[in-house]
């Protein structure tokens, strides 16, 4: 039994090697392996250092021109969102420049706001945002309300002293009940801590289906596939399967551990379940994702093409069905199956039951249990293995 251990050992050790080696001549491999992920690392987390965008540009008519719209304007201009720098004198010049893209959102004011208010008239303050860029347009917008809001206060205000309350009076008209906002997990709001622990597992586990499905389809391009199932693989398709994917399981899985170590120890990132779990996640992440494109390659035996443009089609569309931008119990029931299919879906949703909330893994064993369905999905394509690598030649 142990001699037979040994054996089947050797021949993946020798099929892994043969793989290394060929790493030598595929530059492009070694890109998309090595290179890229490192870049997408270094690139997200540069982009979004400041944790949410600041000074977006934006606009204001102020025709009005009072002392109570000039505070209005500096207390917004004062946001960290906001760079109110563009003055303009109409409502088409402001339209128009936020057409040309030049600002993303304006505020108007109308002459005789002021006054209006303080005859209880109800004037109407108006701000538009351009949605066809649509995070800037929502950080404006906000903004935008939020200041929106302190105008009809800061008007009650003066109007209330007008008749001589005091502060404490005008306060409990204004804000009689005060809303204490606690943002869990992420209390600063930062978007990088969300979308890098998001994007970059998204391409990496891309570039896993695309390596992937590309390391298994050369044996068929190359022509090699029979000679290397039956002398190195003695016929075995576990075997062949295992030394082939082996070495990128390897450098996977230590490219995840230095980005933990990247984003949790050196930028501070929340890692409330301690590194020991996320490394074993990443290291199940790194699995279940070889053994999607294996199920794939599966499907278009024999044909490298197909089997990595469909590899790239679930890729894309995982970023979008993961939940990290878009919530996917909001989508149709048959999304929401796909979604829960695909190895970014299950890999967030660990991301977030173990580094964010720090909660036990018992409570997120559905995607765990997803993640291992995966894992065990080749199983089911032995026989269609062992076909193609034995009877199917290359498509192209």
């Amino acid at each position: 039994m142990l001699s037979v251990f040994k054996d089947r050992a050797m021949r993946v050790w020798r099929i892994a090697m043969r793989e290394v080696r060929t790493f030598e001549h595929r530059p492009l491999l070694i890109f998309c392996m090595l290179i890229a992920p490192i870049f997408c690392v270094f690139f997200f987390t540069d982009m979004m250092s400041e944790g949410l965008p600041a000074k977006l540009p934006a606009g204001l008519v102020d025709e009005d021109d009072t002392q109570t719209t000039r505070q209005i304007v500096r207390i917004l201009g004062s946001m960290r969102t906001t760079d109110l720098s563009k003055r303009y004198a109409t409502f088409s010049d402001a339209h128009a420049a936020m057409l040309r893209g030049e600002i993303y959102a304006f505020m108007y004011i109308p002459a005789g706001t002021t006054q209006e208010a303080i005859a209880s008239r109800q004037p109407k303050i108006s701000f538009y945002t351009s949605d066809v860029f649509f995070l800037p347009a929502s950080l404006l917008m906000k903004d935008l309300r939020t200041i929106s809001e302190m105008t009809g206060m800061a008007i009650t205000r003066a109007t209330l002293q007008a008749k001589g309350l005091n502060n404490g009076q005008i306060m409990g008209v204004l804000r009689p009940i005060v809303v204490e906002a606690h943002p869990l997990t992420n209390s600063y709001l930062n978007y990088s801590i969300l979308l890098t622990n998001g994007i970059v597992p998204g391409i990496i586990i891309i570039l896993i289906l695309l390596t992937t499905a590309y390391a298994i389809g050369m044996e068929w391009k190359r022509g090699t596939q029979k000679s290397v199932f039956r002398h190195l693989a003695d016929n075995s398709v576990p075997i062949f399967l295992t030394g082939k994917l082996l070495p990128q399981t390897i450098l996977y899985t230590l490219q995840f551990w230095a980005m933990y170590v990247y984003l949790y120890v050196i930028l501070d990132f929340p890692c409330l379940s301690g590194m020991i779990p996320m490394m074993l996640i990443a290291f199940i992440t790194v699995l279940a994702a070889q053994a999607f494109s294996v199920v794939v390659f599966g499907i278009f035996a024999g044909q490298m093409r197909l089997s990595m443009s469909a590899c790239a089609l679930f890729g894309v569309l995982s970023i979008s069905l993961a939940g990290f931008s878009y919530p996917t119990t909001a989508m149709y029931p048959v999304l929401q199956w796909v979604a829960s299919l695909l190895p970014l879906r299950n890999y967030f949703l660990l991301y977030a039951n173990q580094a964010l909330n720090g909660y036990p893994i018992v409570y997120a064993w559905q995607p765990l249990l997803m993640m291992f369905v995966t894992m065990a999905l080749p199983l089911l394509f032995l026989r269609r293995y062992r076909t193609a690598l034995t009877q199917i030649d290359y498509k192209p």
